[in-house]
C-alpha cells in the first residue's frame, strides 16, 4: 500500500516563517530593553558617593552572614529533624524577602536623570 502524501501549502510555510520572525523580534526587543535598563543603572551608579557603594557591599555581607551563620542554628538546636529544616527554610525565605525589600528601599538607584534615548 502506498502511504498518503502530506501536502503543505505555501501559505503554511510563510505563516510559520513569519511567526518565527515575529517571535524573534519580540525576544530581541525584550533583551534590548533589559540591556538598556542595565546600562542606565550602571551609569547612574557611577555618580553615587563612595559610602553608598560601600554600604551596599556591607549590607549584602551582613545578610549573607546572618542567613548562613545565624539562621543555620535553628536546625542545629532543634536536632536536625525534618520539621527543623522546614522551619529553617520558611524563616530563611521570609528573611531573604525582607532583606530584599530593605535593599530595594535603601539602595534604590535613581534613573530619572539618565534617560539615554
Amino acid at each position: 500500500m502506498k502511504e498518503p502524501e502530506v501536502k503543505t501549502s505555501p501559505s503554511d510555510f510563510i505563516d510559520k516563517k513569519s511567526n518565527r520572525e515575529d517571535s524573534f523580534w519580540r525576544l530581541k526587543k525584550a533583551v534590548d530593553f533589559r540591556r538598556h535598563k542595565r546600562i542606565q543603572s550602571i551609569v547612574a551608579q557611577e555618580s553615587e558617593d563612595l559610602m553608598t557603594t560601600i554600604g551596599r557591599v556591607i549590607y549584602i555581607c551582613v545578610c549573607i552572614l546572618f542567613d548562613g551563620l545565624i539562621l543555620i542554628e535553628i536546625p542545629i538546636i532543634l536536632g536536625r529533624s525534618v520539621p527543623s529544616w522546614v522551619l529553617y527554610g520558611t524563616i530563611l525565605g521570609f528573611s531573604i524577602n525582607l532583606q530584599k525589600q530593605y535593599y530595594d528601599e535603601w539602595f534604590r538607584v535613581d534613573l530619572t536623570d539618565y534617560d539615554m534615548n
